[in-house]
């Protein structure tokens, strides 16, 4: 019997709802990210404000639970995505356009995580609350610390970009480990006393300077494209609340950092690093209110202009919701009611422009017109 050695034929035939399937995954960029962000923090947000109306904590809870769904099932689109169309997934990689929007991936996990012990723990209990949120927790500071380093690292040498270039979008893969800072004192005290509170504490101080300093050093190059080259279009104009970000999420870190300090340092670095939150906070949210009036009515103008929907609109709901988030900090630290309405001002801003957000992207999503087959 003669033993034909040949290789094994391709399967041509596929399913044509899973071939129109695997096609929309194509187009389901990292940006995507942005809204499970946008939705964990509204429940985040909304469970720590210093005003509580009756029912609030279950609504929360009920949007928590949205967005560990959505990150869940995004996760497993974009896998796909890795699987079926890795072409592309390398292509958003070497598009200055597109690659820091891998920083979402981190912060998506982080949110989520952090909310995981805010309100999750009422539906799933502690014990599993903090077991899922040191996992969310360890794979979002890690990815978020590797996409800081990655995407400025490919921006440099393989991205070709020019000044007229610069949005707001650049911050993203340097936000990530602030919000690494910001949620990661959730966990101090559910580490051992000793060492492994103190280092947890240390760790976030220093992922805080790391995307403060290199914050600073890109929002200069943001902010002189828009003097010299004018107004961004009109569909990226919601970025602008982009810068918001790193700003509201630094003056939460420091306020959430300074409640677990005396759990985890000595006299008399927790009584300094409370301090720290408010002279630090206050000036920073200062210039964070500057910015979202300068941002909301480049807003207005854009539209205005006729600016249509588009998945930006998500860049109108997480930053803000850190501002959120930094201000109730605040009240707690100085007792001021001034913050506490700030706070719950900004968070029905924060609720509004979320409610807009999905309602337009699941009609998008429904009319084919967000992921095209």
């Amino acid at each position: 019997m003669a033993t034909t050695l040949a290789r094994p034929r391709a399967h041509t035939s596929r399913n044509p709802e899973a071939h129109k399937a695997f096609a929309a995954l194509r187009h389901l960029g990292p940006n995507w990210y942005a809204s499970v962000m946008g939705t964990a923090i509204v429940a985040n947000a909304g469970a720590t404000l210093p005003y509580q109306v009756p029912g609030q904590r279950v609504a929360c809870q009920i949007v928590w639970a949205l967005s560990a769904a959505a990150l869940a099932l995004l996760l497993t689109a974009r896998a796909g995505h890795w699987l079926h169309h890795r072409d592309q997934a390398r292509a958003h990689l070497l598009d200055p356009a597109v690659a820091p929007f891998y920083g979402c991936l981190a912060m998506a996990l982080l949110a989520v995580g952090g909310g995981t012990l805010i309100v999750g723990k009422d539906l799933i209990g502690a014990p599993a609350a903090v077991a899922v949120d040191a996992v969310l927790f360890t794979a979002g500071t890690a990815i978020g610390l590797l996409m800081a380093v990655v995407v400025p690292y490919l921006m440099v040498v393989r991205h070709k970009v020019e000044a007229a270039q610069a949005t707001p979008v650049w911050l993203l893969p340097l936000v990530a480990p602030m919000v690494s800072a910001a949620l990661g004192p959730l966990l101090i005290p559910h580490l051992p006393a000793g060492q492994p509170r103190e280092a947890l504490l240390l760790a976030c101080y220093a992922m805080f300077g790391i995307s403060l300093l290199a914050t600073l050093l890109m929002l200069p190059l943001v902010f002189g494209r828009l003097i010299v080259g004018g107004p961004l279009p009109l569909l990226l104009t919601p970025t602008l609340f982009l810068v918001l970000g790193p700003l509201g999420q630094s003056a939460t870190a420091v306020n959430q950092l300074a409640d677990v300090a005396p759990e985890a340092i000595g006299a008399p670095y927790a009584g300094a690093l409370g301090a720290f939150a408010v002279v630090y906070g206050v000036p920073v949210m200062g210039f964070a209110l500057l910015w979202l009036a300068l941002a909301a009515a480049m807003l207005v103008r854009a539209a205005r202009g006729g600016m249509g929907f588009a998945m930006t609109w998500w860049a109108l709901t997480f930053p803000v919701g850190t501002c959120v988030t930094g201000a109730a900090g605040l009240a707690r630290h100085t007792g001021l009611t001034a913050f506490a309405w700030l706070a719950a001002a900004l968070f029905l801003a924060l609720l509004t422009a979320w409610l807009l957000a999905a309602a337009h992207t699941l009609r998008g999503l429904f009319a084919g017109t967000l992921l095209p087959r």
